[in-house]
């Protein structure tokens, strides 16, 4: 199981917020976000910030970080790390299990995810047995994309998800995410696409439109 930061806005939280870090980061990363999400209407949330392994990333000359997969070239899009991927995949199953054990069923469960997190993010919730209640994907693409769409099943490709990517990204091109959105569009996902004038990074708006769609699955 990995290790995690957990943020519970209340006691006996009715939901949770499952979020991954990027490539070098680690669960403190987006920790600071919470208050800025948050809406007083909102029902109980556990935070749940998972912590990547501790792996080789050969793009960097193989100098050892917290990554959910290998990064093997610049052209992220190719050579990519498909068992890095798989076992990251399985990892977070372990922590919706985990969700479930405390008493957050799958339909209560946010999957979080920016830059290399939000490539499992999104791997993770097309292959889930159980519908989560969505899929939030920041600066991302969707990893190994044939074998992740093979491996989708019914519940994942109806999971809602949320897409924003910066139109200025130079690590994770927005090319990228947008093939990503016409690939889950064509699954039959529905995309909550959001495009801004940003690099690699989130912005105040973005945020803020996050938690619209939050506020939509949260508070019925």
């Amino acid at each position: 199981m990995l290790e995690t930061l957990e943020h519970e806005t209340r006691s006996n939280p009715d939901w949770c917020v499952l979020w991954l870090h990027g490539l070098g980061a680690d669960g403190h990363d987006f920790a600071p976000i919470v208050p800025e999400l948050l809406r007083p209407d909102w029902p109980a949330l556990r935070f749940v910030f998972p912590h990547a392994p501790v792996r080789p990333i050969t793009v960097n000359n193989g100098a050892r970080m917290r990554a959910w997969y290998d990064i093997a070239g610049f052209d992220i899009a190719s050579r990519q790390d498909a068992a890095g991927v798989a076992q990251s995949v399985g990892q977070v199953a372990e922590l919706i299990a985990r969700e479930g054990e405390r008493g957050i069923p799958p339909e209560r469960i946010l999957l979080a995810g920016f830059s290399q997190g939000g490539a499992i993010a999104l791997a993770a919730g097309l292959q889930q047995p159980r519908a989560l209640a969505g899929v939030v994907a920041l600066s991302t693409y969707l990893p190994v994309a044939e074998a992740t769409v093979a491996a989708s099943t019914e519940a994942g490709r109806g999971t809602p998800v949320f897409m924003a990517h910066g139109s200025q990204d130079p690590v994770v091109p927005e090319q990228l995410g947008l093939m990503s959105r016409d690939r889950l569009r064509g699954l039959g996902v529905q995309v909550d696409w959001h495009s801004y004038p940003m690099a690699h990074q989130v912005c105040r708006e973005e945020i803020d439109a996050l938690a619209t769609w939050m506020q939509a699955r949260l508070v019925a």
